[in-house]
């Protein structure tokens, strides 16, 4: 049984939220924003450069997604700034350790602020610059678990997170559903799924098989000993929140609907293990990046409602907003206490926030509009 309301985006965006919830996001996005303002940006018009230019990019996008405009001195300065990490390849990167995740996140970044069309020339070169990243034909075969994905650097071990930020860079800056990178990566995403079927008959596939999703695939045989929070006894890999949503965003993007028994799966997994406390199955690690994809992946299957386990009906939306009203800080910005994946940096978790909470605003709302009738 299905547990979740599917509904066009449109119709889940006459009235998403309540007036008292419209009222609070408009506060906590605008204190998330006068942060990034006042707090969060260096002279130079970058956030966080030691990590390279990903973080601005992703501040930048938070910033345009919640109404911000090109002309903001805030955003006219980190746009500039990020106009210098375009390399001669096409790829917009710092180090060239991140390349494929920093140019796909300064893509978003480019395609938000590219009314005008000023950056076109800077999107086509950093399309053909990621697509050709992507492990494809003639690199490996399709039967090889790693076909269609793609890592942080390009070489090297794909997985979903850089995989699906792919999807949305590509399809954000103009491919269709059906066009071939696309359809590559679906491939890969599907073998990241806790599922059993005909798309996916890697051995990981059936030994979990409860319809979520993991990060990577391994090659090379795993001892379950090693590691008993991240595989289970039988070998499998567990599942968990942020790559669940982020597989489900991606399985959209690449043109699956609600009957695919992909999706049903997957929805299934985010009714039971549904949360705004936890990123679940990892708690409090990588939170805010989970909020970003759990909003992302409702907000883009076009998903309104989601009954939990316990049968009680969840209005994600407004639950999101109250959870990170909780959870922001008097300076208004957002911080993980817990350091893994740099979370308890602010520009980081505050340009995590301020994504997520754009899927919750219908005036401003960054999801396509999805077939999930």
């Amino acid at each position: 049984m299905l547990l979740l309301v599917f509904t066009t985006l449109a119709t889940a965006a006459d009235s998403p939220i309540s007036s008292d919830a419209q009222k609070k996001l408009d506060e906590i996005v605008t204190k998330g924003i006068q942060y990034l303002e006042k707090n969060g940006q260096a002279a130079d018009g970058t956030f966080t450069i030691k990590a390279g230019p990903g973080l601005t990019a992703l501040a930048i996008t938070g910033a345009l997604r919640n109404g911000k405009t090109v002309d903001d001195p805030v955003v006219a300065k980190g746009l500039k700034a990020l106009e210098g990490f375009v390399k001669p390849d096409g790829g917009i990167y710092g180090n060239g350790r991140l390349r494929n995740y920093e140019t796909c996140v300064a893509m978003l970044c480019f395609k938000e602020a590219n009314k005008d069309g000023r950056y076109n020339e800077t999107l086509k070169k950093a399309r053909a610059f990621v697509t050709g990243l992507q492990y494809g034909d003639g690199e490996i075969p399709k039967d090889d678990v790693w076909f269609g994905g793609v890592g942080y650097g390009g070489a090297g071990r794909p997985d979903l997170s850089n995989t699906g930020f792919l999807i949305e860079a590509l399809i954000d800056t103009g491919s269709e559903a059906d066009d071939e990178a696309i359809q590559r990566a679906l491939v890969f995403v599907s073998r990241c799924q806790n599922l059993e079927s005909k798309f996916n008959t890697t051995e990981f596939a059936g030994k979990v098989n409860d319809g979520g999703f993991i990060y990577e695939i391994p090659r090379e045989k795993i001892d379950p000993s090693t590691s008993p929070e991240r595989y289970t006894e039988n070998g499998g890999i567990r599942s968990y929140g942020s790559m669940t949503y982020a597989g489900l965003k991606s399985m959209i993007y690449a043109g699956l609907t609600k009957d695919d028994p992909r999706v049903k799966a997957a929805s299934e997994w985010a009714s039971k293990n549904y949360s705004v406390q936890e990123n679940p199955g990892m708690g409090s690690a990588g939170l805010f990046y989970y909020y970003h994809t759990f909003a992302a992946g409702l907000g883009t299957a076009g998903i309104a409602e989601v009954t939990d386990a316990e049968g009680n009906k969840h209005n994600w939306r407004e639950d999101l907003i109250f959870e990170l009203a909780k959870r922001q800080n008097e300076d208004g910005s957002w911080a993980n206490e817990n350091r893994r994946w740099f979370e308890d940096d602010k520009n980081l978790a505050t340009a995590f926030a301020l994504m997520a909470l754009s899927y919750c605003d219908a005036d401003v709302a960054a999801a396509p509009a999805a077939d999930a009738k």
